[in-house]
């Protein structure tokens, strides 16, 4: 393994995860106005309705699956006697659904973030690289998917999952990364880099548990009338 592999499957991740919950830190305590999704429903709500709805919907259960098939060993799904056929078979019909669910919903929320003046306007640097990154990250996992479902036989169970795993429990292995296909290479160097740019964007949002709605006051909007004379 050369040293740009060493960087990417080893080195990138740890830092990654530092910039990540240091700026979690840092803007929870500095900037927690700024701690929004930053609404712009007012601006557009046509498309915002759809692109939203199916992306947040797909994107949740692309989560999900991620977590099954990457958090979990094999060796639970055997001893639950879920067979490797039964488990792809599901992650192929579910996966496949939410993952279209989501390119299609992040695909409108792009074309309404550039094509929809007012909304154009009012997008920080932030707003596109967030929307940009994350466009990337669902359309190389879905091509990596389909790409694997339909000419190779890889078994990400095997290589990915158990690198993930050794991440996250300071175990790491990056030769277990050596032969993963290109395809999905670039998606996992696009998601990692996601979290990076996290801390500083509107995605933070994300860990924002809205339990205070039901409680709080309501957000008043008046029409400004200007003075007749």
């Amino acid at each position: 393994m050369n040293t740009g592999e060493q960087f990417l499957w080893l080195i990138f991740p740890y830092l990654v995860l530092t910039i990540l919950l240091v700026g979690l830190f840092y803007r929870f305590n500095t900037d927690q106005y700024g701690w929004t999704s930053k609404s712009s429903e007012l601006l557009e709500k046509r498309l915002l309705k759809w692109g939203s709805t199916l992306f947040h919907w797909g994107i949740i259960c692309v989560f999900f699956g991620h977590v099954a098939g990457l958090l979990i060993p094999i060796g639970a799904y055997h001893t639950l006697g879920v067979s490797d056929e039964l488990y792809h078979m599901g992650a192929l019909g579910g996966g496949g659904v939410a993952g279209i669910a989501t390119v299609i919903g992040v695909l409108i929320l792009v074309y309404r973030r550039f094509s929809v003046s007012r909304i154009r306007m009012t997008s920080s640097t932030g707003d596109i690289v967030a929307l940009l990154l994350l466009t990337v990250v669902v359309l190389t996992g879905m091509l990596a998917t389909t790409g694997n479902a339909l000419f190779e036989e890889f078994d990400y169970r095997t290589t990915i999952g158990p690198w993930i795993r050794g991440i996250l429990t300071l175990t790491p292995d990056p030769s277990l990364m050596q032969h993963v296909p290109v395809g999905f290479k670039i998606h996992i160097v696009a998601a990692i880099s996601l979290f990076a740019v996290f801390p500083f964007t509107r995605l933070v949002h994300i860990f924002s548990v809205p339990l205070t709605y039901l409680s709080r006051s309501y957000v008043v909007y008046r029409k400004r009338v200007p003075n007749s004379r």
